[in-house]
C-alpha cells in the first residue's frame, strides 16, 4: 500500500472547510498523510482544523503569497509515492476515490498521473451538472481543456521532475503543471466520478473569470518555443490556438464580458472553425448576452437542469458524502 499524501490549502474557508477534512478522512485508504495549510484565517477555520488534529499528518496556520505558495509548502514535506490536493471548498464524492486512484496507478506504471470525472454543486450543496471527460492527450492541454483538479492524483517522482506550481499563476496554476506533468509521463482518465466541486460567488473560477483569459494567454505562448513543446505547436498550432480563444470565450461569458467573448470565438474561427462549431451553444449565450438575453439563458439552462437533474442535494455527515434524497 503506497504512501499517499493529500494536501488541503485553506484561507477563510470556515463554512466549507469541515467538510472537505471529513471527505479525506472517511476515505476506506488508510496509508495516508493529510496536511492542512491555512493561509492565516481569521473567521474560525483554526478552531475547525484543530478539532480533527489527531487524524492531520502536519498543519499550519500562517500568511502565505497565494495558493501555489500553500500547495508548494505540502508538496515539499510530501513523503508519499501518490500526491493529490484538495481545496477547501470541494469534496471526494465516494469513500474509495484514493484506494482507486491507487490501484490505477499501481496498474498503469507507466502513467504519471490519473484524473476522473465530478460532480458540480451550488454553495448548498444542491446538484448543478455532472462533468465527465475524455482522454486527453498534450496536444488538449496545450489547447486548453481542462481538468477538475480535484480528481487528479499525481506520481510524486514525475511532479518532482516536472517542479512544482509556479507562483506566477494564481488561477491556471494547476493547468499550467498538468501540461509540465504530461511532458514527462503520460496522464489517464478514469470513467468515474471521485470529486465533487463546489461553484460559489467567491470561488476565483467565478469571482476572477475574466483574470484567467489573461494568465492563459501568457502560458501558451511562452511554451511556443520551449524544448518540451515545440514540437506540438509545429504540428498542431491552429488547434491549439483555437481552443485557448474558446477557452477565453467560456471565461469572458462568466465574468459577464459577452462582447470580448464573441470576439475571442471569432478569432477561433480563423483557426478552427470546426472546433467552434463544437460549442456552438456557448457562442449562442455570448451573443445572447450582448443583446441582453442573457438571464433568459440562464433561466433555459436551470430549466434543463431541473428537467435532467431534478433537485438533487447532497449532505455530507461523518460516514460520507451521499444524496439528501437517498437515491
Amino acid at each position: 500500500m503506497p504512501l499517499v499524501t493529500i494536501i488541503t490549502p485553506s484561507f477563510n474557508q470556515v463554512k466549507f472547510i469541515e467538510q472537505t477534512i471529513r471527505s479525506v478522512l472517511w476515505q476506506d485508504y488508510s496509508n495516508v498523510e493529510y496536511f492542512v495549510v491555512d493561509g492565516g484565517s481569521t473567521d474560525g477555520s483554526v478552531d475547525i482544523i484543530k478539532k480533527y488534529v489527531d487524524r492531520i499528518s502536519w498543519w499550519v496556520s500562517e500568511p502565505d503569497k497565494g495558493q501555489a505558495d500553500a500547495i508548494n509548502k505540502g508538496f515539499a514535506r510530501a513523503t508519499g509515492d501518490i500526491v493529490a490536493w484538495i481545496n477547501s471548498d470541494d469534496l471526494y464524492y465516494r469513500n474509495d476515490v484514493v484506494s482507486r486512484a491507487v490501484s490505477v496507478l499501481q496498474c498503469h506504471p507507466d502513467v504519471g498521473m490519473v484524473y476522473a470525472d465530478g460532480v458540480m454543486v451550488d454553495e448548498e450543496l444542491t446538484l448543478l451538472d455532472w462533468h465527465t471527460y475524455p482522454q486527453y492527450t498534450m496536444k488538449d492541454l496545450l489547447a486548453f481543456n481542462v481538468l477538475l483538479q480535484p480528481t487528479v492524483f499525481m506520481r510524486r517522482d514525475v511532479l518532482l521532475r516536472a517542479g512544482f506550481l509556479r507562483p506566477e499563476y494564481h488561477l491556471i496554476l494547476d493547468h499550467d503543471l498538468w501540461i509540465r506533468m504530461a511532458a514527462q509521463a503520460p496522464l489517464l482518465h478514469v470513467g468515474e466520478y471521485w470529486a465533487v466541486e463546489r461553484t460559489h460567488a467567491s470561488a476565483k473560477t467565478i469571482a476572477q473569470a475574466g483574470e484567467f483569459v489573461k494568465e492563459a494567454f501568457n502560458l501558451i505562448p511562452s511554451l511556443e518555443t520551449a524544448p518540451d513543446f515545440e514540437k506540438w505547436f509545429v504540428s498542431d498550432s491552429s488547434r491549439i490556438y483555437a481552443g485557448l480563444h474558446i477557452f477565453a470565450g467560456k471565461r469572458l461569458i462568466d465574468a459577464g464580458d459577452p462582447q470580448s467573448a464573441v470576439s475571442h470565438f471569432m478569432q477561433a474561427w480563423r483557426f478552427s472553425p470546426m472546433r467552434v462549431l463544437r460549442v456552438w451553444y456557448k457562442v449562442l449565450q455570448a451573443l445572447g448576452g450582448m443583446v441582453g438575453l442573457h438571464s433568459l439563458f440562464l433561466a433555459y439552462r436551470r430549466m434543463r437542469r431541473g428537467v435532467q437533474h431534478g433537485t438533487k442535494r447532497l449532505a455530507v455527515n461523518n460516514t460520507g458524502v451521499f444524496w439528501a434524497d437517498g437515491s
